[in-house]
C-alpha cells in the first residue's frame, strides 16, 4: 500500500508541476513582459509587426491548450490509479468476507469449506461488525475521495453507506426473529442443502454428510441466539410458533425418521448421489452414512428446537407490531430507513399508501366497466376472489399447468425484450414450485439468483401450496416481477457486471431491487402486454397489493393495528383471497418495513424516468434509461436519482 501511495504522490506532484507551468505561461505578468519587449514594434505599427503579434498570440494559445490537455490527462490518470487502488482494497475486503462464510462460498458456486456452516454466534456477529467498521475507516485513510473517478466515488459512497447503515442497525440485531415462517433457520437449512449444495463427486457427497452432522452445532447456535433474544423480551407473536413447528415436522417427515416416502433431505441426497458415475456399492455406502447422520444429528437438533418452542410458547403474546419490542419505535424507523433508503416517516408512508390505494381503485373501476360487470365494486372484488374461471385445480395437473404457463409467459417476454432493453443476462432462468417441506409457510413467490459460475440458473419460485391463493389473472404480472424483465434481469445482470467491485454486484438495496420488480410489472403494459382486461386487472391488483402494504405495515408497527385489523383492511381493499391476506399480514409482522420498499422504489423509478423524458424530449431512449438503472448494480434511491440526473446533464449538453 505504501508503494502505491508513493506512486500516487509522485503523479500528483507531476500534475501540480504541470499546472504551475501553465499558470506561468498564461499569467498577467508574463503577458505584460511580452507587451513591454514588443513596444518599439508596436510604435511603428507596420502590418508586418501586427502579423507577428497575432502569430505570437496564436502560439501562446496553442501552448496553453496543450498544457491544459496534458494537465487533464495527468489528472485523469491519477484518478484511474487512485480508483484502482480503491478497488484492490475492495477486492481484499470481499475476499475476507467470503473467507468468513462457507455458506456464501457455496452460494457463489465455490467448493471451498464445502463441509462447513457459518458461525451463528453473537460473538461472531460482533467480530464481523468490528471488521467491517474498521474497513470503512481504513478506506477513508487510504483513499482520497476527490481524486477518484466518478464510478470510484460511487463505490466509495456505497461502501461507506453500507457501514453507516450497519452501524445504525447493529444495536437492534437481536430484534429480528431467529425462527419465523419467512426466513427462519429451521427451513433455510434444508433449502440451502437442496438448492445450493451440488454433488458432482464423492467428496461433494462426503461434504454434504459432514454438513448434516454439523447441523446440531449450527442450529443449536441459532437456538442460543433466540433464547438470548427471549431473555430481552424479544420473541415473535404466538401464531409464528405454529408455523415454525410445522416446518420442523415437515423436515422430519418420512424416511429415515418415520415410515413413508423419503424425507426432503434424504430424498435430495439420494437423487444427487444416484446421479453420480460410481458403483452401486459406493452409492449405498454414501446413502447409509447420510441415513446415520440424519438419525443421529439432524433429528435430535430439530427435536430440541421444537421442544424449546413448545416451552416458550406460554411466554408469547398476541401483540404483533415492533412497537412491543425494547425501543421498538426507533427500531422500526431504522428499518424503514434501511428498506426504503429514504428518511420518510411512518406517518408519511401511511398517508402515501392511502393515496395510492384510492388512485388504483379508480383504475380498477374502469376495468370493471370494460368487462361489463353487473354489480358494485365490492361485489367485483368478491367475483375476482371466488369465480372458478380464475383458479386452477388443487392437484398435480393444476400445479403443472401453472408452472408450464408461467414459463411460457417468460419465454414470450424474452422475444420482446429488445424493444425496451439493450443489455440481457447471460444466465438462464427456470420456473420451479416451492418445495413441499416449506410451501405452507413460505411467501407467494420469490427469486433465487443464479450461481456466479453458471452452474445454477436463476429460479423463479411459485408457491402452489394453495391454488386458491394463486389466481391466474395475477400470473402474468407475477412472472414478469420474479422473472423477466424483473428480478432475473436485474440480479443476474448485476453479478455479471465487469469492472464493478463485488460488494456492489452482490449487494442489495430493497427499495431498488423490489422497486424494479414492481416497475417491471407495469413496464409490459407499455410494451403491449396485458391484452386480456382481467390480466390487466391482475397487474393493478398486484400494484394495489403493494400500495396497501404501505398502509398495513405502518398500521401494524406504528399505529398498533392488530393482526385481524390489518387482515381485514386487505380483505376490504384488495381482491386477494383471504388465505393470501392472512399469509401476507403474517409476513409483514415478522419483517417490519420490508414491504414498504416496493411501492416507494417503483414511484422513484417512474419519477426519474419521466423527469428524463421531459428534459431529453426526442433524445430520450427507454433502453438507455434501463441501461443506466442496471449498470451500477443495486444502489440507494438517492444514488439512482443522481445517476439519472448525470445522464440528463450529459445528454442535454451534447444536444
Amino acid at each position: 500500500m505504501r508503494h502505491s501511495v508513493s506512486i500516487l504522490a509522485l503523479t500528483l506532484v507531476a500534475a501540480c508541476a504541470s499546472s504551475t507551468e501553465t499558470r506561468d505561461i498564461a499569467s498577467p505578468e508574463t503577458a505584460q513582459k511580452v507587451q513591454t519587449s514588443a513596444a518599439p514594434a508596436e510604435e511603428v505599427q507596420t502590418p508586418t509587426a501586427m502579423e507577428a503579434a497575432t502569430g505570437a498570440s496564436a502560439v501562446l494559445k496553442d501552448t496553453t491548450k496543450e498544457a491544459r490537455a496534458k494537465q487533464a490527462q495527468t489528472t485523469e490518470q491519477a484518478a484511474i490509479e487512485e480508483t484502482e487502488k480503491l478497488y484492490a482494497f475492495f477486492s481484499e475486503q470481499f475476499d475476507a468476507r467470503i473467507a468468513r462464510s462457507p455458506m456464501f462460498q457455496t452460494s457463489l458456486g465455490l467448493k471451498t469449506n464445502y463441509n462447513q456452516w457459518d458461525d451463528p454466534s453473537d460473538e461472531a456477529d460482533i467480530a464481523h461488525f468490528k471488521l467491517d467498521q474498521a474497513a470503512a475507516s481504513l478506506m477513508e485513510e487510504l483513499v482520497d475521495y476527490d481524486a477518484l473517478t466518478p464510478d470510484g466515488q460511487l463505490s466509495y459512497r456505497l461502501f461507506k453507506n453500507n457501514a453507516l447503515q450497519q452501524k445504525s442497525l447493529f444495536p437492534f440485531r437481536h430484534h429480528n426473529y431467529v425462527f419465523d415462517q419467512m426466513n427462519g433457520v429451521q427451513s433455510s437449512i434444508p433449502a440451502f442443502l437442496i438448492n445450493q449444495h451440488r454433488i458432482k463427486s464423492v467428496s461433494d457427497a462426503d461434504a454434504y454428510i459432514e454438513r448434516l452432522n454439523g447441523i446440531p452445532e449450527y442450529l443449536g447456535g441459532h437456538l442460543k441466539n433466540a433464547q438470548m433474544s427471549a431473555e430481552k423480551g424479544i420473541r415473535p407473536p404466538k401464531f409464528v410458533y405454529k408455523y415454525v413447528r410445522s416446518d420442523i415436522a415437515n423436515v422430519l417427515k418420512g424416511a429415515p425418521f418415520s415410515e413413508g416416502e423419503d424425507s426432503p433431505l434424504f430424498n435430495d441426497f439420494k437423487e444427487k448421489v444416484n446421479a453420480l458415475d460410481i458403483s452401486s456399492d459406493e452409492k449405498l455406502t454414501l446413502i447409509m452414512k447420510a441415513n446415520a447422520a440424519l438419525i443421529t444429528s439432524v433429528q435430535p437438533a430439530y427435536e430440541q428446537l421444537s421442544a424449546w418452542l413448545e416451552s416458550d410458547l406460554e411466554n408469547a403474546t398476541d401483540d404483533d407490531g415492533s412497537w412491543k419490542l425494547p425501543d421498538g419505535a426507533s427500531f422500526y424507523q431504522q428499518r424503514l430507513a434501511a428498506m426504503t433508503t429514504t428518511d420518510l416517516s411512518a406517518a408519511e408512508i401511511h398517508t402515501l399508501g392511502l393515496k395510492e390505494v384510492d388512485r388504483i381503485h379508480s383504475e380498477m373501476r374502469n376495468i370493471m366497466q370494460k368487462v361489463e360487470f353487473k354489480g358494485n365494486f365490492k361485489e367485483f372484488f368478491e367475483f375476482m376472489r371466488t369465480d372458478p374461471q380464475f383458479y386452477y385445480s388443487s392437484d398435480e395437473e393444476g400445479r403443472q399447468r401453472y408452472i408450464k404457463e408461467a414459463t411460457q409467459l417468460i419465454d414470450t417476454m424474452k422475444t420482446k425484450l429488445p424493444s425496451a432493453f439493450n443489455t440481457f443476462p447471460k444466465a438462464d432462468l427456470i420456473v420451479k414450485r416451492v418445495e413441499p417441506f416449506r410451501e405452507k409457510s413460505a411467501g407467494k413467490a420469490f427469486y433465487q439468483r443464479p450461481a456466479a459460475d453458471g452452474s445454477r440458473p436463476g429460479t423463479y419460485y411459485a408457491n402452489l401450496y394453495n391454488m386458491n391463493d394463486m389466481p391466474t389473472y395475477q400470473m402474468e404480472a407475477l412472472a414478469y416481477h420474479e422473472g423477466i424483465p424483473g428480478h432475473h434481469m436485474q440480479l443476474a445482470i448485476s453479478q455479471e457486471l465487469e469492472n464493478v467491485p463485488r460488494f456492489r454486484k452482490y449487494g442489495r438495496y430493497t427499495a431498488y431491487t423490489e422497486g424494479w420488480g414492481l416497475y417491471t410489472e407495469y413496464l409490459p403494459k407499455e410494451m403491449g402486454f396485458y391484452q386480456d382486461p382481467y390480466s390487466d386487472f391482475g397487474r393493478l391488483a398486484m400494484e394495489l397489493w403493494r400500495a396497501a402494504r404501505l398502509v398495513v405495515d405502518t398500521g401494524i408497527h406504528d399505529k398498533k393495528w392488530t393482526r385481524e385489523q390489518a387482515t381485514q383492511y386487505l380483505m376490504t381493499n384488495t381482491p386477494n383471497p383471504e388465505g393470501d391476506c392472512i399469509k401476507a399480514i403474517d409476513r409483514y409482522i415478522v419483517m417490519p418495513g420490508q414491504a414498504t420498499a416496493y411501492k416507494i422504489g417503483m414511484l422513484k423509478i417512474l419519477e426519474v424516468r419521466e423527469k428524463a423524458r421531459a428534459a431529453m424530449g426526442a433524445n430520450f431512449s427507454l433502453a438507455e434509461f434501463h441501461d443506466i438503472l442496471l449498470a451500477s448494480g443495486p444502489i440507494p434511491l438517492s444514488e439512482l436519482e443522481l445517476s439519472i440526473d448525470q445522464w440528463i446533464s450529459e445528454s442535454t449538453s451534447q444536444s
